[in-house]
C-alpha cells in the first residue's frame, strides 16, 4: 500500500486525498443577508454539527489568507446571522448552479430563481423546497490554518411535513446529497441495515 508523507505533497494532493478520504460530506447551503440587505446563497460541502443537544452547526470557508472570505462567511461574520437549508435530490443541480461566484451586490436568490421562505429568529432568508432548514446565529469563529470555521447556534428547525414519519423526522424521506472527492456528488439511499448498538 503507498504511503504519502502529508509535507511531501501538494496541496492540492493533500486535499484531494483528504477530500476524497472525508465522504460523503454533507453539504450546508448557506443563506445570509449583507449589511446592505443583499441576499446570499451558497453551498459548504465541508459542514457538519458539533454539538446536538444544544445544536451547533459548521461549514469551513477559505480564510482572508487564501483567497479571501466568501460572501456568506463574511455576511455571517458581519451580521451574525445565518441559515442552513438541507440539500437534497431534487435541488441538486439549482444547488450546483449557485456555487457560482457572483459580486456582493448579486444575489444567487435571484440570479438562479431559488424561492425564499421568511425566517422567523433571523433575517437571512431560507430556501422555501428545502425539506429541513435551520435558522442560526453566530456561536464563534475560528480559523484553523487556511479555513475560518464558522460556528452556529440553531435558534430554529423547519421541517417540512414530507420529511415526517409520525411526527419524527424520517431519513429516508430525505434524499440528502453529499459531496464526493473532485467533481463527484452521491445520493443517500438507506442500506437495509440496522445498527445495533
Amino acid at each position: 500500500m503507498p504511503e504519502f508523507e502529508t509535507a511531501d505533497l501538494t496541496e492540492r494532493e493533500r486535499a484531494r486525498i483528504v477530500k476524497t478520504a472525508v465522504s460523503p460530506r454533507p453539504i450546508a447551503w448557506v443563506g445570509t443577508t449583507s449589511p446592505d440587505g443583499v441576499d446570499n446563497l451558497a453551498p459548504y460541502s465541508s459542514y457538519n454539527y458539533v454539538s446536538s443537544a444544544e445544536p451547533v452547526v459548521v461549514f469551513n470557508s477559505p480564510n482572508a489568507d487564501h483567497g479571501g472570505l466568501k460572501d456568506s462567511a463574511r455576511n455571517a461574520l458581519d451580521t451574525e446571522e445565518f441559515t442552513v437549508s438541507v440539500v437534497t435530490e431534487p435541488l441538486l443541480e439549482t444547488m450546483d448552479a449557485t456555487a457560482e461566484r457572483l459580486g456582493p451586490e448579486e444575489s444567487e436568490f435571484d440570479a438562479f430563481d431559488v424561492e425564499r421562505a421568511p425566517s422567523k429568529t433571523v433575517t437571512p432568508p431560507r430556501v422555501a423546497d428545502a425539506l429541513v432548514s435551520m435558522e442560526c446565529t453566530l456561536h464563534d469563529a475560528v480559523e484553523v490554518h487556511d479555513r475560518l470555521m464558522v460556528l452556529g447556534d440553531v435558534t430554529r428547525f423547519h421541517v417540512a411535513d414530507d420529511a415526517l414519519v409520525d411526527g419524527k423526522i424520517d431519513s429516508q424521506n430525505v434524499p440528502t446529497v453529499g459531496r464526493l472527492g473532485g467533481p463527484f456528488y452521491t445520493a443517500s439511499t438507506p442500506l437495509p441495515f440496522e445498527r445495533q448498538n
